[in-house]
């Protein structure tokens, strides 16, 4: 890498559309504007996959079962997934982002970073682009769609949600410092609720009091992670924006407040699991065939196992066998659950039970 690229600042812009599946129903039944409204199944095991502003005022939230939603809202409106009219939409705002850039790295339908550095449109100004396309794509969808402006990654996705819904936040780069000051580490990615009761204990809540650690000591206390704590605590993020690049997986895990290894406490979250990992699928950006299942467990320990079976679609029922399959007697600190995927073209649709 030579010197000028090095020390080039670059502008990433991060879009992220507002509850977009839920957007694009009421788009198209304008009725639905004054009412609760949920996207997902309505069936006993079914989750949400998202709900607009005024249902988000009963507490439903994305991957809530809908049996709860309904009873903190028993006027929600439920309405099935149409996966072929959200990808529609999708690849339509797409083509927008692709009018200033091709640097677009889509993260799932609704959301996408873009690098506009060399986007020489609307004076170089990642702003005035990150507020021209806001302004196209509700010109020609009729959808909101919130913005981040920051000199990385990292910076843009949270900037995306300080306005949401409808708005725009810039951390321009001599604000890098000030913004993350302040900045609750709940905020940093892959902060969740078990590393945060541990930051809590040593007394850290905000980004500056994370700073006072040095990245020894963070490793010492949480592994390879600890330097991510430190970098994202700096403002640090050198992840380039990669364009169109397929996934070769997807799955989500969740560490325990307490270590165990009670059978039936790990299956339950398993199936708590298995609900956001039907969330996770819904947002992909394109269409993919599932080639396997997998489950992952760390030990008390911090030694990991995984099992795997070929696979074309993602049952429950295949993640419960490969639980039970690891006849688990030692203490258990995380468990995992994910497939292996590969893309397919547009006219195929993968195998997945929803």
């Amino acid at each position: 890498m030579d010197t000028q690229q090095a020390t080039t600042v670059r502008k990433i812009i991060h879009i992220d559309m507002d509850c977009f599946y839920a957007a694009v129903e009421i788009r198209d039944n304008p009725h639905l504007a004054t009412k609760p409204v949920a996207i997902g199944g309505s069936g006993e095991r079914s989750v949400l996959c998202t709900c607009n502003y005024i249902a988000r005022k009963y507490g439903i939230h994305s991957a809530m079962s809908a049996i709860n939603a309904q009873k903190k809202c028993p006027q929600l409106i439920i309405l099935p997934v149409d996966m072929a009219k959200y990808r529609q939409v999708s690849k339509s705002i797409h083509q927008i982002f692709k009018e200033f850039t091709e640097l677009v790295e889509p993260l799932a339908l609704d959301e996408a970073y873009l690098d506009v550095t060399d986007c020489q449109q609307l004076q170089n100004s990642a702003t005035l682009i990150a507020e021209e396309i806001r302004r196209k794509i509700w010109t020609s969808e009729q959808l909101t769609a919130s913005a981040g402006v920051a000199p990385n990654k990292f910076l843009a996705k949270i900037a995306s949600g300080w306005n949401k819904p409808n708005g725009i936040y810039v951390i321009a780069p001599n604000a890098v410092n000030s913004f993350i000051h302040d900045l609750p580490v709940n905020k940093l990615f892959g902060v969740g609720k078990v590393t945060l009761n541990k930051l809590q204990q040593m007394g850290i809540n905000t980004c500056a009091e994370l700073q006072n650690y040095s990245l020894n000591q963070l490793t010492s206390r949480f592994g390879k992670f600890g330097v991510l704590l430190y970098q994202q605590s700096r403002g640090i993020d050198n992840r380039q924006v990669l364009a169109d690049r397929p996934r070769k997986s997807l799955s989500v895990e969740t560490t325990f407040l307490h270590d165990s290894n009670n059978n039936e406490f790990l299956r339950n979250e398993l199936i708590k699991l298995y609900d956001k990992f039907l969330i996770r699928f819904c947002e992909l950006n394109q269409n993919y065939q599932i080639k396997s299942q997998f489950i992952k467990i760390k030990f008390a320990d911090f030694q990991k196992t995984t099992h795997e079976i070929t696979s074309n679609n993602s049952q429950l029922e295949n993640f419960i066998a490969l639980l039970n399959a690891l006849k688990i007697e030692r203490q258990v600190r995380l468990i995992g659950i994910g497939v292996r995927l590969q893309p397919v073209n547009d006219t195929q649709q993968p195998e997945f039970l929803f």
